[in-house]
């Protein structure tokens, strides 16, 4: 029998992914094809650094004592909407440009953020 307050584990996971993982990964993700891309394909990618960074401030600007003003209030508004999965699907789409865009090197880049955009939408799923 399980406690009445004990959430199930792929609740725990999808929140811990979504809240401290996520955003993270795709920086970095996006960070190596801003190094490694060629041409058009570093835009987007450029783009989704800057979404992602703007969110992992937004997460960890509490913890820094950073959340008073105007920015970090409208930054988490933008976070929280329909429950933080828009922070973190409209930076993924715009990386998944990259992935269309020709002479894109390293094109394990988008195989990994394609594996976590299903897996991240697949726990969205499983846990509504």
């Amino acid at each position: 029998m399980t406690p009445l307050f004990q959430p199930p584990p792929e609740v725990v996971a999808f929140l811990f992914v979504k809240k401290f993982v996520y955003l993270e990964v795709l920086a970095l993700l996006a960070l190596l094809r801003v190094i490694g891309g060629r041409g058009i394909a570093r835009w987007p990618a450029l783009v989704t650094l800057v979404m992602a960074a703007s969110g992992i401030f937004t997460t960890f600007a509490p913890a820094l004592g950073l959340n008073q003003g105007p920015l970090y209030t409208n930054a988490a508004r933008l976070m929280a909407g329909n429950g933080g999965m828009s922070a973190l699907l409209v930076p993924s789409a715009v990386f998944l440009i990259c992935s269309i865009t020709p002479r894109a090197r390293w094109r394990w880049i988008d195989v990994v953020h394609i594996v976590m955009l299903s897996g991240l939408i697949g726990l969205w799923w499983w846990v509504s």
